[in-house]
């Protein structure tokens, strides 16, 4: 190791539960930071020694602080620790988020890392946000927490939750059963959520009473959405005409989020993305926020984050080599 460097210093206050959270069983947190910060990590108690290279000791150090302020309020797991260290991986451009708590039946939803804090703190701010990434970064389920709150609320009267209905060139009409069927599949992930944020009986009711509306794009032609919180998911499915139809369909007194992988496009060769040219169109529009997501904001197993990665890293070379 060129140079290492040595850092010394002590958590305070002492406090053996909170230390115990930071370390982990069996030290596996510390272990964790250690292999992705590339030091070492040795502490007697509260007093902690550091060594590695002068940047990563920094950090790591930085880090530590950190977590043991937080480990008195949070139960911290290998996920926890995750995404700290891939907020610590830098790109946060300084700007700090009004921490927004989410209260819903299975408890209190906040954002998990730097840009999870700020996709909360701007669809609370914005009319219209696009969240935009990954899998696995949050962006249905947090859309559909904060649309569950303000229903719970009274700042809404609806909830509707939208998915393009065609994906990877297979048209309803070839699939089996009623349109409720042949829709269903789709908006799985949207049910799935909503039953984690209210309950499975509550959804029902809400569903029957058409407070909570789930159905495909397709379906929102024609319509002025007011005071409805409205979510359009997988939108990397869309055309160009259908994003500007769906966009137009809000009235006073609405939000919508539209969430997307403009990675992940199943639509032909030849059509265009509606989520990739409403960013282009969109941008510095005035009550519009974009929050773009990465691999480091993933909050599923650490080998997802790798496998996407992975993946930009193959998509970037097959580009510059058919560039050349």
């Amino acid at each position: 190791m060129p140079n290492p460097r040595q850092s010394d210093f002590t958590l305070d206050p002492e406090d053996h539960e909170r230390l115990a959270n930071l370390a982990g069983p069996f030290d596996a947190h510390l272990r964790q930071i250690e292999l992705r910060l590339g030091v070492e990590i040795a502490n007697r108690g509260h007093v902690f020694r550091v060594t590695g290279p002068d940047d990563a000791v920094a950090r790591a150090e930085k880090l530590l602080r950190a977590l043991y302020a937080e480990a008195g309020e949070e139960t911290f797991d290998n996920h926890a620790i995750n995404l700290r260290l891939g907020a610590s991986d830098g790109g946060d451009d300084g700007f700090v988020p009004q921490d927004i708590a989410i209260r819903v039946k299975r408890g209190t939803i906040r954002g998990r890392g730097p840009n999870q804090a700020k996709y909360l703190h701007a669809i609370a701010t914005h009319d219209i946000n696009f969240g935009i990434g990954p899998a696995g970064t949050g962006k249905t389920f947090l859309a559909v927490a904060m649309a569950v709150e303000a229903l719970n609320e009274s700042r809404v009267q609806r909830l509707i939750l939208v998915r393009p209905a065609v994906e990877a060139g297979e048209k309803l009409g070839f699939l089996p059963g009623d349109l409720t069927q042949k829709v269903d599949p789709y908006l799985r992930p949207l049910y799935d959520a909503l039953y984690e944020m209210l309950g499975v009986e509550k959804v029902i009711k809400l569903l029957e009473k058409n407070v909570i509306e789930i159905a495909p794009l397709a379906y929102m032609r024609g319509r002025t959405l007011n005071d409805a919180f409205v979510i359009l998911d997988e939108a990397q499915n869309t055309t160009i005409e259908q994003m500007k139809m769906f966009l137009t369909r809000l009235g006073f007194g609405s939000t919508a989020v539209v969430t997307g992988d403009a990675t992940q496009i199943d639509l032909p060769k030849h059509v265009r993305s509606g989520l990739r040219d409403a960013i282009e169109v969109l941008h510095g529009v005035d009550g519009v926020s974009f929050t773009f997501f990465e691999s480091r904001d993933v909050v599923r197993h650490p080998l997802v984050a790798r496998i996407v990665n992975a993946y930009d890293a193959r998509d970037a070379k097959d580009s510059a080599s058919g560039a050349a």
